[in-house]
């Protein structure tokens, strides 16, 4: 293999060392960051991640509940519940975990949280201030992507991204936060013709369609940095990403694994995204 592993179990275990030491700090000044992650249902997915975000509170030294609803709760009973953590001042951040029970409207839901709260990153003014290049709480995933670039030493700057995908919540704001950080970037999705050559043409590609093992190495130009995105199961129950590990790790100068590589930066960025909060509310 000639590609360096970019490792994201490390990057992230550092990442949460320095907000230890941040929220040390915070916490003289009697400010303890406040997490809430609401679930509604017993969706198997969610209740691992639930589990994990209330585990890196408890280890970084946060306060965090976790409100678990039935499968049944309505739309009014969680936009109520939403509201009384607005007002709540030693809540900082609210995450509703995604996804929710078919009738329940996701939008309505993520447009009642707090913009100053809204630590996933999606509400419209979150996404909005992301576009014009406000100051603002980030999506996580993406967020995650583009420290891994810096703290690798893959510095977007100058450099052709093309990230495959165009989903909300990682394709678009990958593709706005690598344009931040000056590059130059194409997105590309299932309408786009000759994938593969434009993939070819990226020093840092970002796969996050879905599709396990969709990227093969003939996509990928020798050398270049890729970022996948994706988590898909195998038939035999094994994890795999977008791309095609084995074989593009042969041509690519830098490569993300999966599971190890994306994933542990998301729940990090969310408790980087609970401490800026928390920081916020203290002002």
């Amino acid at each position: 293999m000639s590609a360096q592993l970019i490792e994201g179990k490390k990057i992230s275990d550092s990442i949460r060392e320095e907000l230890k030491q941040e929220v040390e700090k915070i916490k003289q000044e009697g400010i303890t960051p406040g997490l809430v992650v609401i679930l509604v249902g017993e969706d198997p997915a969610s209740q691992v991640y639930v589990r994990n975000k209330a585990k890196a509170c408890e280890q970084l030294g946060y306060y965090s509940e976790v409100v678990r609803l039935p499968a049944e709760t309505t739309q009014d009973e969680l936009l109520k519940l939403i509201d009384q953590y607005n007002r709540l001042s030693t809540i900082h951040g609210i995450l509703v975990q995604l996804p929710l029970p078919k009738h329940i409207e996701e939008k309505a839901i993520i447009d009642a949280i707090a913009v100053e709260k809204d630590v996933d990153g999606f509400h419209p003014v979150s996404v909005g201030n992301l576009m014009i290049g406000d100051d603002t709480l980030l999506p996580c995933t993406p967020s995650g992507v583009i420290e891994l670039l810096k703290r690798t030493g893959n510095d977007p700057a100058g450099k052709h991204a093309v990230v495959i995908g165009r989903s909300n919540i990682v394709g678009k704001p990958v593709s706005m936060l690598l344009l931040r950080e000056n590059a130059t970037v194409t997105i590309c999705h299932s309408r786009t013709p000759n994938l593969p050559e434009m993939a070819r043409q990226a020093d840092i590609l970002v796969a996050a369609v879905g599709v396990a093992k969709l990227v093969k190495k003939e996509w990928v130009k020798p050398g270049a940095v890729v970022i996948d995105v994706g988590v898909n199961r195998l038939p035999d129950g094994k994890l795999c990403g977008d791309v095609d590990f084995d074989e593009v790790s042969e041509v690519a100068g830098w490569v993300t694994p999966v599971p190890g590589g994306v994933g542990p930066m998301t729940i990090t960025m969310l408790m980087a995204n609970t401490l800026k909060a928390a920081k916020r509310s203290s002002r």
